[in-house]
């Protein structure tokens, strides 16, 4: 039987960063990462931009050359998927059938894409975006394709959209809610991104809900509103968030809710196990202390860096200020902070010029910035944001004032 010192299972961003981390950190230590795709571990936000545009090949978006990991001593075991989790044992079952043993257990498998449930949903021709393979599936077929349907107006939807509009094809983005991003931005963002869309001829359908997909043979050629309208789809393209990959770990007893539960230290209920990135539900002093998962790339490496440093003998609580980005046409958004609970927000700059900030505040205290075409709010914003600082709605929308001379101010 073969055993590690560390097994990190998910050969995502949390499990590479983990592993090279500990490796910086002159941890001498065996090292495994469990895979369940056959590739070494890629970049994930390029799969709905650069690589499915084809403006970067799939070498360009590893997270390091495939020569890394053996020069650094880390055994790669992919295409396999780790079925059962004896926690009694420090074992775990991979599909295979083999069993490994582990001094500790990292679970960072992040998660798989919500599936749609309505009649039709298992047509050829409809995807989702989670992985290189269905990434390359949707290139393989895109050329045949004229007509695209994408259900759901959230960053990968959008995305996606951008991209398609860019071979040329007809997109329909379909929305349940009253507008797109509804649930991590705040109106005025939603209503920019709207516009942008529309103006670069997708059709934006929001409040509308999908009854179910059609098809002819096995294959989806239209998909049908609750209206009893249907839209003609030679392809449909589904982002409607993730379902976290924690089911064996839950089986095996850890404490879940939205994920699997871990401590400051990101350390589940299960004694030598932890848990990082997408599917690993923490306390977040940015969101007001609540439980919540972070699905980012930030999130993702600062736990593991937070990992990392436990199993190299010191202990630093994970408490970083998310941040997140997305790429439309010529658009770079950059977001700092949590937006959610805000009471205020303050529109810095003017969206018609295409390069502004929205900044969110709750109860005074600057929490969140959303920051298109301003890297340097997006730079600068942070500390605002990381101080929980108390800035006048005014003075934040005065785009004369560099944020951070507001932020010194402040503390000062």
């Amino acid at each position: 039987m073969a055993r590690f010192d560390v097994l990190i299972v998910g050969a995502g961003h949390a499990g590479a960063q983990l592993a090279i981390t500990l490796r910086q950190r002159k941890f001498e230590g065996t090292i495994a990462i469990v895979g369940d795709e056959p590739e070494p571990p890629y970049e994930r936000p390029p799969l709905s931009k650069d690589y499915l545009s084809g403006e970067k090949s799939f070498e360009r978006i590893l997270i390091r050359p495939a020569s890394f990991w053996k020069e650094r001593h880390v055994e790669m075991l992919l295409g396999r998927r780790a079925e059962r989790v004896l926690s009694s044992q420090n074992q775990i079952e991979l599909s295979d059938g083999s069993v490994i043993e582990y001094g500790s257990l990292v679970w960072a498998t992040g998660g798989s894409p919500r599936k749609l449930s309505c009649p039709g949903h298992d047509f050829s021709g409809v995807h989702y975006v989670r992985t290189r393979a269905d990434v390359d599936r949707i290139k393989l077929e895109l050329p045949d394709v004229r007509k695209v349907v994408v259900i759901g107006g959230g960053y990968i939807g959008l995305e996606a959209a951008a991209v398609l509009r860019k071979f040329e094809k007809e997109v329909t983005l379909v929305e349940a809610l009253d507008r797109v991003l509804a649930r991590v931005a705040g109106e005025p963002l939603s209503r920019f991104y709207e516009s942008e869309h529309t103006s670069h001829d997708v059709n934006v359908r929001l409040s509308t809900q999908v009854e179910c997909l059609e098809g002819k043979g096995d294959r989806i050629v239209g998909v049908r509103l609750a209206s009893g309208e249907v839209i003609a789809a030679d392809m449909v393209i589904v982002g409607i968030g993730i379902v976290p990959a924690t089911e064996a770990l839950i089986a095996a007893g850890a404490q879940a809710g939205n994920g699997v539960l871990v401590d400051d230290l990101c350390r589940t209920s299960l004694p030598d196990i932890f848990a990082i990135g997408d599917c690993a539900a923490h306390s977040n002093r940015f969101a007001q202390g609540n439980t919540i998962r972070l699905e980012s790339v930030q999130n993702a490496n600062d736990q593991a860096t937070t990992v990392a440093k436990y199993l190299t003998g010191e202990s630093h609580p994970y408490d970083a200020v998310p941040w997140f980005w997305s790429n439309q046409y010529d658009l770079k958004l950059q977001t700092v902070g949590l937006s959610t609970g805000y009471d205020q927000t303050v529109l810095r700059g003017d969206p018609a010029s295409r390069s502004f900030s929205l900044i969110y505040l709750r109860e005074g205290r600057v929490i969140a910035l959303d920051c298109v075409n301003v890297a340097r709010d997006y730079v600068q914003g942070k500390a605002l944001v990381s101080g929980g600082i108390v800035v006048s709605a005014e003075m934040l929308a005065d785009v004369s004032a560099p944020l951070k001379e507001l932020a010194a101010a402040a503390v000062a």
